[in-house]
């Protein structure tokens, strides 16, 4: 995958001194590059688009009743195909929304299972031309949005505003973008827009209160809550400052919340929910789900009982 070149890499709503507060002091580059193979995804018979409503919407209309359930899983891994059929098993469990992860060679904001995800997705030669194929296919059978989480570079090597319009053309709703500052988010900001994309953004556990303020009034669709200091990835327990941090974020916007990282099991779900979030997102579990399965097969039947278990416990 081409790069382009930056200094160091930063992560939205941090300060560029603070970044090692997300991504923790131990993190290290990978060594070695994957190529990646240009070979498409071979897409299903055509459907007929049916346009799913946008992250805005979708929580307004859940607010009214209850607590998001955003899953993200990685795209390729097993492989595209798999994906395919994940996303309709999420959209079919009651998920609300969907974020799925662009594989990436250095996933700054990543642990272990995610980065594990990618490498696999990356060396059975995914690449952003395949995933789009998919998602053209797949989006017009799902009735929830879609949200792409992608790193800067893929975004950067296509051209800002070409990548917002494959995406949006391709169905997708909404877009996080991990590893950019607010103060650099302008021409996403921008272009996203144009293209009706809802660009997320992050606020963490030490992001000052008025830079909390920024992000939560730029950020679109929700806002972002990461739940603890460092990257990716399962916890025993979810931190009882979250519900500090929500309580702090709500004073400061009406818009939703939703938080992420380290939310791994129904009862973690159930916490955040009582504690106001108005959304949940779980990550690495969901990926680990179906990058330790026997078969893809296996995979996805896995998959759709743990969907269900943390559903009914928002319910």
């Amino acid at each position: 995958m081409a790069v382009a070149a930056f200094s160091s890499v930063y992560c939205v709503g941090l300060r560029k001194s603070d970044t090692h507060l997300l991504f923790g002091s131990g993190f290290a580059f990978p060594s070695k590059r994957l190529s990646v193979s240009s070979k498409a995804f071979k897409p299903m018979a055509a459907l007929t688009a049916a346009s799913a409503v946008g992250i805005s919407e979708t929580f307004d209309e859940l607010r009214k009743r209850r607590v998001a359930l955003i899953p993200y899983i990685t795209a390729g891994d097993p492989d595209l195909p798999t994906t395919a059929e994940a996303l309709k098993v999420l959209d079919s469990c009651g998920s609300d929304i969907i974020e799925l992860g662009l594989p990436y060679s250095d996933p700054l904001a990543d642990g272990p299972v995610i980065q594990a995800a990618a490498t696999r997705s990356l060396a059975r030669g995914t690449n952003f031309d395949a995933v789009i194929s998919m998602l053209r296919e797949v989006l017009p059978q799902l009735s929830c949005p879609v949200s792409l989480f992608s790193y800067y570079n893929p975004i950067l090597k296509r051209g800002i505003g070409k990548f917002m319009t494959i995406i949006k053309d391709a169905g997708v709703k909404g877009l996080v973008v991990p590893d950019v500052p607010l103060e650099e988010t302008e021409i996403l900001r921008m272009e996203s827009s144009k293209n009706n994309i809802e660009l997320v953004l992050f606020t963490t556990p030490t992001t000052p209160t008025d830079r909390m303020k920024s992000i939560v009034s730029a950020s679109e669709g929700f806002v972002y809550l990461v739940s603890s200091v460092g990257v990716t990835g399962t916890r025993t327990n979810v931190s009882a400052l979250v519900q500090t941090l929500l309580q702090d974020i709500k004073q400061a916007t009406s818009k939703p919340v939703a938080v992420g990282f380290g939310i791994s099991k129904p009862e973690h779900v159930k916490q955040v929910a009582e504690w106001g979030a108005d959304g949940v997102i779980v990550g690495s579990a969901m990926v680990k789900v179906l990058g330790e399965a026997k078969s893809p097969e296996e995979g996805l039947k896995e998959l759709e009982t743990f969907t269900k278990s943390l559903k009914a416990a928002l319910i």
